[in-house]
């Protein structure tokens, strides 16, 4: 046992409550009781009409290693029934070159995280597949250890194997309400049935999460849809034919997402699930109860909204023209607003955790995250994409989460490109400045609600023919422009202003606040006013959970105060569920605004408008200060995330657009321009500064990220282990070697030794910048290796970092 038994409750024994149970057992938590208002394993809820389809492609690496998790698992599990998996591999089908094109992007994707993929021809998707025409496909996505999760059996093993370990299971007991301690936290739950004692309660209830969280003043982010699920009569086809060893199924999995469907074997039927049809939310009020006719997780079936996806069906298996819809279902299930899980712990009420809106493909992985987090409190996979307190502060709303949720039912199977922004609802939240963007013509993304400038119309004209000229392929030129590179000239050559508001900006303050964050963060925090640190927030593994940019301002009531540059609503969370009472956490975001003014000729504006002493004597590098631009009161810190001269200037929200057109105004002599985040990352890579979340992570340490310099002597774990992987830069001079993140990076070998993690094109140096993780013996820099993209190795070499101004001396200034 690896942490302090507790008694634990389970509210829900489906297929996530189930692996809960099972893996908390399999750590020594054996004092567990599963709850479910319907009988167990048919419970009657989301897990009782599941299909089973378990593809483990996807955009997430944490939804992948999570569903490679659970084929693992219940390919070991079995009941009398049957086995609890049924490896019959998945396809994938393309039936236009843009969709084929995807499935090439897919399999470079799956192969970088160590997943066996490869892109077919139409021949063998039929070979595979002989229900196909092969007249309709061009080519198909294969990956042999995909298949089907019998999830029942998968409840039933899971929670027999934990009942002989000594967990309680006891069915047709509804939970009613929650019971709290003096202390707040969970001491049990109220049922049909009576109380129940708990040190924890898991809410793993589904479709029924927002009712059972509702008990600990919980709002779920999180909408229940339905989805159509058909079964068709027997093919003729299949007459007199059973499938291999008694199995139902003997065909890979298909999904045709281009028309958003996808079909499995049911012995001498076929099972279609659609997602082409218009959303259907619906209310936890409007849930049937149990006992009934029809499970509770079951809506009427609409036949009109299954016209279209039938017909679109007989076209690619032309065999169910012989047949009709037998049956069919509108099964619920639950969308959040990006498509993640939902794991953690109430910040309200403690002991109280929810592992919500999680798919048959993910529950095991799934329920070992959650019960590493209770055991061990540090799971083997990054759980911060399925974090409950990941969203910005809008993301929790009812109409917010609504409309989200009906949004990714639409996008569930659509090609969605790596820097594509949500289309509504949109806009949310703005920059005070955001008509002053409008008028130069500002195209944008979304980012956290943000609306956020890729680049600027406005600045077409300082495109050169040698900027047209360095266009990256289609796919990594979908959100880019040439006026990019224009844009990041003008910062490195005059200046530039680049809105950094979306940026997470955090104050702690009190008389506790620098033994606070001296004990957080990996630097000192007893330094000088007017410092600026850049340093890790590390996990009891030593693993990056987040690197932070702290300001130490002057202090205000005889309490200290900082200024801390975060990485959104987790690191928020992180600090206000850690600061003792003597510390103040407030997020300052939605309340400011920030601008970045860099580039060789920032000094001369701000010193056009200001009276303030922004020399490099008065305000060095890495130096913050309070002053006013105009008459604009500023936060001023001397740090550059592009690799110029110049500062991050915030201010409040009021005075932001007073800002913007001060600046702006000041630099029109010295040539300023707006740019946008196209321009921005480029030149952050050349600069070689990371981006936590995108070149790393919590699976990397400091060394491997090359940041043990951020690391004081006697921060993290003592013995710091060898790494196992690098983080590297990459160039090459091609522009149609650009790539975006997730690539496979191969060896000389031409063997899979890594993935990139971002990439864009070198506008200053003149080459494609991609960084990767490889192995160690990799990181040499000259080392020649292959970046693969849409099917296409593109020639790569591992390139000393920075590639812009090594000796600091610009960013520096004079």
């Amino acid at each position: 046992m690896s942490g302090t038994q507790q008694k634990v409750v389970v509210v829900g024994a489906g297929v996530v409550g189930a692996a809960v149970a099972d893996e908390l057992t399999m750590r020594g938590w054996t004092d567990v009781t599963v709850l479910d208002a319907g009988p167990i394993p048919h419970t009657g809820g989301s897990t009782t009409h599941a299909p089973g389809l378990v593809f483990r492609a996807s955009g997430s690496r944490m939804m992948t290693e999570l569903a490679a998790y659970t084929v693992d698992k219940l390919g070991s599990l079995a009941t009398e029934e049957g086995p609890c998996f049924l490896p019959v591999g998945g396809l994938e089908v393309a039936t236009t070159p843009e969709r084929l094109a995807e499935l090439h992007r897919r399999a470079g994707w799956l192969a970088g995280h160590g997943i066996e993929a490869r892109v077919v021809d139409a021949a063998e998707c039929v070979r595979l597949h002989d229900l196909l025409d092969p007249d309709a496909v061009l080519g198909g996505l294969h990956t042999p250890g995909d298949g089907l999760a019998k999830a029942v059996r998968a409840v039933d093993a899971q929670t027999r194997r934990a009942e002989a370990a000594g967990v309680t299971l006891r069915g047709g007991v509804e939970v009613t309400g929650l019971v709290r301690g003096d202390d707040g936290r969970v001491a049990g739950v109220e049922t049909t049935d009576g109380v129940v004692d708990a040190d924890v309660v898991v809410c793993c209830a589904g479709i029924w999460g927002q009712k059972v969280a509702a008990m600990a003043g919980l709002r779920l982010p999180l909408v229940p849809l339905e989805h159509q699920l058909a079964t068709t009569t027997a093919l003729p086809a299949h007459a007199g034919r059973s499938a291999p060893e008694g199995r139902e199924a003997w065909r890979p999995i298909l999904r045709h997402q281009g028309e958003d469907l996808y079909y499995r074997d049911l012995g001498e039927k076929q099972m279609i699930g659609s997602y082409a049809h218009r959303p259907m939310p619906v209310r936890v009020e409007e849930f049937e109860g149990w006992g009934g006719a029809v499970m509770p997780s079951v809506r009427p079936w609409t036949p009109a909204d299954f016209e279209g996806p039938w017909k679109a069906s007989q076209e690619l298996l032309p065999a169910l023209r012989e047949a009709e819809v037998e049956s069919g279902i509108n099964g619920m299930f639950s969308f959040t607003t990006d498509g993640g899980p939902l794991v953690g712990e109430s910040r309200d009420v403690p002991g109280f955790w929810v592992a919500e809106a999680v798919w048959v493909t993910h529950s095991a992985g799934v329920g070992r995250m959650v019960a590493e987090l209770l055991v061990d409190g540090v799971s083997t996979v990054d759980p911060a994409g399925a974090d409950l307190h990941r969203f910005p502060p809008h993301g929790d709303g009812p109409a917010y989460v609504s409309a989200r949720g009906q949004q990714g039912f639409v996008e569930v199977y659509d090609i969605v490109h790596p820097h594509q922004s949500m289309d509504d609802p949109r806009p949310l939240r703005l920059p005070p400045w955001h008509d002053r963007q409008a008028a130069l013509d500002a195209v944008c993304e979304s980012a956290g609600g943000w609306e956020r400038p890729l680049w600027y119309g406005a600045n077409a004209g300082l495109v050169t023919d040698a900027d047209e000229a360095v266009r990256p392929g289609d796919w990594a030129a979908r959100y880019w422009s040439p006026i990019a590179v224009a844009e990041a000239r003008a910062t490195r050559e005059g200046v530039a202003l680049h809105d950094l508001s979306s940026l997470t900006r955090v104050e702690v303050s009190g008389r506790g606040a620098v033994a606070f964050l001296d004990g957080l963060v990996t630097a000192k925090m007893d330094t000088p006013v007017g410092r600026v640190t850049y340093c890790l927030m590390l996990d009891e593994r030593g693993r990056v959970l987040s690197d932070v940019t702290v300001a130490r301002l002057a202090p205000s009531y005889g309490r200290d105060r900082f200024l801390l540059g975060v990485n959104g609503p987790l690191d928020v969370d992180r600090l206000k569920a850690l600061a003792p009472d003597d510390v103040a956490v407030v997020d300052l975001t939605p309340g400011t605004c920030c601008v970045g003014l860099w580039g060789p000729r920032a000094r001369d504006v701000i010193s056009a408008v200001s009276t303030d002493d922004w020399s490099n004597e008065a305000l060095g590098y890495f130096r913050a200060t309070e002053g006013h631009v105009g008459m604009v009161p500023v936060t001023a810190m001397r740090v550059s995330y592009v690799g110029e001269l110049g500062w991050e200037l915030s201010c409040s929200a009021d005075l932001g657009r007073r800002l913007w057109d001060t600046l702006m105004a000041a630099g029109a002599e010295h040539g300023i321009v707006a740019a946008g985040r196209v321009a921005f990352t480029s030149m952050r890579l050349e600069k070689g500064y990371r981006a936590y979340g995108s070149e790393m992570g919590r699976d990397h340490t400091p060394a491997e990220a090359g940041l043990s310099w951020a690391v004081r002597r006697g921060r993290g774990p003592e013995v710091v282990p060898e790494p196992t992987q690098r983080l590297v830069c990459l160039t090459s001079p091609d522009p149609a070697a650009v790539v975006l993140g997730h690539e496979p990076v191969l060896g000389p070998d031409g063997a899979c030794v890594g993935h990139t993690t971002i990439g864009a094109w070198g506008a200053t140096v003149g080459r494609a910048v991609a960084y990767a993780w490889v192995r160690p013996d990799l990181a040499t820099p000259g080392t020649a290796l292959g970046v693969s993209a849409f099917g296409t190795t593109h020639p790569y070499e591992v390139t000393a970092e920075p590639l812009w101004d090594p000796e600091m001396t610009r960013v520096k200034g004079t």
